[in-house]
């Protein structure tokens, strides 16, 4: 693979209703055969329970069972795998989206925006600070789902960033939105934005209906997955980036503020 390309896969399934041990079995499956064709895979967001609230009977510390095998997983597949799951710490739970790369180094921080319409609120913490991993030469910002509907968040302040992921479980009522909102973001940030989805339908009969994407700083959907494709993968230029950035440096007339 070309050094100045970062091959992102993208990993889609349906996900059984709070059964870790069956999610960790297929998505260990779909990750298998993107050993050496990839640098780095994205799972859905609480990949390996859906997106329950039951976080007191669910929920694992950093060293339980899935943090485990995805760490398991980067090391015997040699590749970078980012995604969220429900999280236990200090008598609190948490959505927390996680990067862990082939050599073992973890990386966390939890969902800002808790989903008000679903009750995550009343179950889950939210986070306070964004992640922002280097990675083969890459800065990647890591953020979950209903953070996508809210770009000051996502702001990219100096280019601090390449590379935007959002881990999801983006209902199928709302895929318009989904599809409007992930090329917005690339074109506002100047940055490549990946947003991986789930499919199935999740124990609150919720439908998903995939669609995750991969697009380019000028808004272009360089790879979509339909509803029926579990892995697509794609290569990012590095250098197409800065250039694009020199040639185009909007990023300095950005507004300057603070998050609180």
């Amino acid at each position: 693979m070309d050094s100045d390309t970062l091959h992102v896969s993208m990993i889609q399934s349906y996900i059984d209703w709070e059964d870790k041990a069956e999610n960790l079995r297929r998505f260990g499956e779909l990750l298998r055969p993107t050993a050496g064709q990839t640098h780095l895979a994205v799972l859905p967001e609480m990949f390996s329970t859906g997106f329950s609230m039951r976080a007191e009977a669910l929920a694992e510390s950093m060293t339980g069972e899935t943090m485990s095998t995805v760490k398991h997983w980067a090391s015997t597949f040699g590749i970078a795998v980012a995604g969220s799951f429900m999280a236990a710490e200090d008598g609190a739970y948490y959505n927390r989206a996680f990067f862990v790369t082939p050599e073992g180094a973890t990386y966390h921080s939890d969902k800002r925006h808790l989903f008000g319409p679903g009750g995550e609120g009343r179950h889950y913490t939210a986070g306070r600070k964004r992640l922002i991993v280097e990675y083969l030469g890459w800065r990647i910002c890591l953020l979950v789902c209903y953070d996508l509907r809210f770009p000051v968040w996502s702001r990219n302040v100096g280019n601090e960033y390449d590379l935007l992921i959002y881990t999801s479980n983006w209902p199928a009522t709302r895929r318009e939105a989904w599809q409007i909102l992930l090329p917005a973001r690339a074109v506002e940030n100047m940055a490549f934005v990946c947003g991986v989805n789930r499919t199935g339908e999740d124990g609150r009969e919720l439908c998903y209906a995939g669609g995750s994407m991969l697009c380019s700083p000028r808004g272009d959907r360089m790879a979509e997955a339909g509803s029926d494709e579990e892995t697509v993968t794609c290569g990012m230029n590095k250098k197409a980036l800065d250039t694009s950035r020199a040639k185009f440096p909007v990023w300095k007339d950005a507004d300057a503020f603070v998050i609180s």
